[in-house]
């Protein structure tokens, strides 16, 4: 298991508005390049809104998110641009009863291995922060065959899975923020330590959602270990 930290920069901030926009790109959030479309799946019956960038035949990345943000939340951080612009596939999907989708109550056990099939995607890296970890847990448990990797970002389900992974064969890059008020960043070890290959990055001055106190960071771990699953 590798832990990395990462070091704080220092960045000045001022009122005015060419300084905050200055501030906004410097903290990692690229200009959109990628050409970011709408896409529906069905899963029993219910139909599911995602947002999709990059190339048909790159590497699929499903992103996930928590309880208070949505698929477009991956678009304005300008996370699917940098995954489309590296050749990868992102897929950013809305969950039952968030952005576009209806609300409906998926089987949590079944849910993340039934939209899988259904999009007809190959062993995606799925990206999972907070509460969608009730989701992707039971896939990483029940069928690693399924995911090329996995990137729990503090997610909910830690002292429930942890201990029932057993090594998981899944490679994993646990991210977290160092100042989580939610979940102690000590759970990332507690988490990583279930995987045959796992990664800690902690993220400074960065709260649950650490992938939005610092983007630049975050895309630079992400692309690092996406790049070193190869082929």
């Amino acid at each position: 298991m590798k832990i990395s930290r990462w070091i704080q920069t220092s960045i000045a901030l001022s009122a005015t508005l060419s300084v905050a926009v200055l501030f906004f790109f410097s903290l990692g959030v690229p200009t959109a390049t990628a050409e970011v479309s709408d896409a529906w799946v069905e899963l029993q019956g219910n139909k599911m809104h995602l947002l999709v960038a990059g190339p048909k035949e790159g590497r699929a990345v499903l992103l996930l998110h928590g309880g208070k943000f949505k698929a477009s939340t991956w678009e304005k951080l300008g996370t699917l641009d940098v995954l489309a612009d590296a050749g990868y596939r992102a897929l950013a999907i809305d969950l039952p009863g968030s952005g576009q989708s209806r609300p409906w109550r998926p089987n949590t056990k079944t849910f993340l291995a039934g939209v899988i099939r259904a999009l007809e995607i190959d062993r995606p890296v799925v990206i999972s922060p907070s509460r969608s970890g009730n989701l992707s847990f039971p896939l990483i448990l029940d069928h690693p065959e399924m995911v090329a990797g996995w990137v729990p970002i503090a997610p909910v389900g830690v002292d429930e899975y942890a201990p029932k992974l057993k090594q998981s064969p899944v490679p994993a890059l646990v991210i977290w923020g160092d100042s989580d008020p939610l979940f102690k960043p000590a759970m990332a070890k507690t988490l990583a330590a279930s995987f045959k290959q796992a990664e800690v990055v902690i993220l400074p001055n960065a709260k649950h959602p650490a992938y939005l106190d610092q983007p630049k960071m975050f895309h630079e771990a992400l692309l690092k270990f996406l790049a070193g699953l190869g082929g």
